[in-house]
């Protein structure tokens, strides 16, 4: 039986995701947790093949924690779900150590299937973002920007992005304020911008708002 972990501050959403894959035999929900601490405050007591990670999970940053969890618990699988962009934040995942990717606009279905594969440690993301990657190379000016940007690039653009400050990113990161400054010239220098309106315009271009 594939033991899951879900992580997501949402009681409604935990609650969803629990009945779905309690639908079948093959999954044991073990836990759940609504924050990063409390997240790993149950992985000290119970082992999960596989954690259901929200990307906009409370207290830490969703890719900070993943690469928190691929440093503390290297075992234990990791299936990334958001609100949030697949263009953007399924490349992101992935290279910070996700097995997959899941668009909480997908079918339910999907869940299965991609707890399934995570498990099995193959790599999950749907057939529609697979064509989309695969068939639209550079076609589309903020895809071809985003290609330029690291995974530590697009976590400092998202937060400048929603407003925080080089103080506040440095904190959410991990970073001192000094490499925060350093990130931000060197995303203005790859998307071609020189001031801090036109910065946030091409987040604004990467669905970063």
């Amino acid at each position: 039986m594939i033991k899951v972990l879900i992580a997501d501050n949402h009681p409604i959403i935990r609650m969803g995701v629990k009945s779905v894959l309690d639908s079948t035999s093959e999954f044991e929900v073990i836990a759940d947790a609504s924050t990063t601490a409390e997240l790993f405050q149950k992985l000290e007591e119970v082992s999960p093949d596989v954690i259901m990670l929200e990307m906009d999970i409370p207290e830490i940053n969703g890719i900070a924690t993943l690469r928190k969890i691929k440093k503390e618990y290297p075992e234990v699988k990791v299936l990334m779900y958001s609100g949030q962009s697949e263009d953007v934040y399924a490349l992101s995942s992935i290279r910070a150590g996700a097995f997959g990717y899941l668009s909480k606009s997908s079918d339910v279905d999907y869940i299965i299937t991609a707890v399934r594969k995570v498990s099995e440690g193959s790599m999950f993301i749907t057939n529609e973002l697979a064509q989309r990657l695969a068939f639209d190379e550079g076609t589309q000016k903020p895809r071809r920007f985003f290609r330029k940007l690291s995974t530590r690039e697009i976590e400092v653009l998202k937060l400048l992005a929603s407003g925080k400050r080089n103080k506040d990113v440095a904190i959410g990161l991990n970073l001192n304020e000094k490499t925060v400054s350093t990130y931000k010239a060197r995303l203005m220098k790859k998307l071609n911008v020189d001031n801090m309106v036109d910065l946030l315009q091409q987040a604004k271009a990467l669905e970063l708002y």
